[in-house]
This record gives C-alpha cells, sequence and structure tokens, in this order.
C-alpha cells in the first residue's frame, strides 16, 4: 500500500474515531477526496479488520438494565509455558459479561471490565465463572460509582459558577 492511500487511511480513521456516524460525504468534503474513494476505503478496512466495529456511547441512567452495574476486575495470572497470558485472556474475553481485557504492568495482570444487572450478578461472574479458570491466581473487585469522561467525550458538563457581584 502506498504512503499517500495509507494517509488518505489514516486521516479517515481520526475522523471517524471522533464520529463514526460522520457521513461518506463530509469526510470526502474535509479530506478533498471523491466521496466514492472514502466509500472504497472504508470498506476494505472493515474487510481487513483495521475498523472492528462501531460503538455507540449511551448515559449510565439510559444502559440496558442487564448492563446497570460495571466493575473493573484485576486478575493476577499464572503465565502459561507457550501462551503466556495470551490464552487465560481469550478464554475471559470469550464471556458475554466481560466488555474490555487488557493486559496491564503493576500487580495486577489482567484488568477487565464487565457488567450484570445487579452487584450480585457481577459477583456470582466472579465466583464462578472468573475465579475458577485453569490459571488465576486471584482477582480484585472494583464496583464502578460513577463515571466522568468515555471514550474522550465528558460525561457531564460542568455547571457555570459566576460570582456574586458586591455592588456598594
Amino acid at each position: 500500500m502506498n504512503g499517500a492511500k495509507q494517509d488518505v487511511r489514516k486521516e479517515i480513521l481520526a475522523l471517524l474515531e471522533t464520529n463514526a456516524r460522520m457521513a461518506a460525504q463530509e469526510i470526502a468534503d474535509r479530506l478533498a477526496i471523491p466521496v466514492e474513494t472514502v466509500e472504497q476505503l472504508v470498506l476494505e478496512m472493515e474487510t481487513d479488520r483495521t475498523i472492528l466495529g462501531y460503538h455507540t456511547l449511551i448515559r449510565e441512567e439510559d444502559a440496558p438494565e442487564d448492563r446497570q452495574v460495571r466493575a473493573i476486575i484485576e486478575v493476577s495470572v499464572q503465565p502459561e509455558r507457550d501462551g503466556g497470558f495470551d490464552r487465560v485472556a481469550l478464554r475471559i474475553s470469550r464471556f458475554p459479561e466481560v466488555h474490555t481485557v487488557y493486559l496491564v504492568s503493576g500487580q495486577s495482570d489482567l484488568r477487565i471490565e464487565v457488567s450484570g444487572a445487579s452487584m450480585r450478578e457481577v459477583a456470582g461472574f466472579v465466583a464462578s465463572k472468573l475465579a475458577p479458570i485453569n490459571g488465576v491466581k486471584s482477582t480484585a473487585t472494583h464496583f464502578l460509582l460513577k463515571k466522568y469522561k468515555e471514550a474522550g467525550v465528558v460525561l457531564e458538563e460542568e455547571e457555570d459558577y459566576e460570582r456574586l457581584k458586591i455592588v456598594p
């Protein structure tokens, strides 16, 4: 792939990352390229899995009821001889309760985000599905209480603060 085409792909990705619903025509206008080129490159990137999907950010209070409670779980893993952390991480990622799985540095090895309808459901997931996995040494669950920013978007607007005017 030539450098110019790669540059255009990166510019398209940057625009879609900020607004996945941006129309091909708007992308074409912003980049001063034909709309057919945008459509073709987006299709190529979907086909070659550069673009893996599109995500909608939803206010927590409007989230589906089965996702009302979210938690970050730190997992310590016994690495496997030929697979390292990969096999355990991939196995964990297959559970429908799991939204993200990261290999991280620090005291834990994996950091996963899960959701459920209640704290009891999330705790049940940890006890019955996650902890018994071969290679999982320990877990630490942190329930999310409030989210302020996600995917680069500030979720609450700051209230305007205006000092009281003192008139003599």
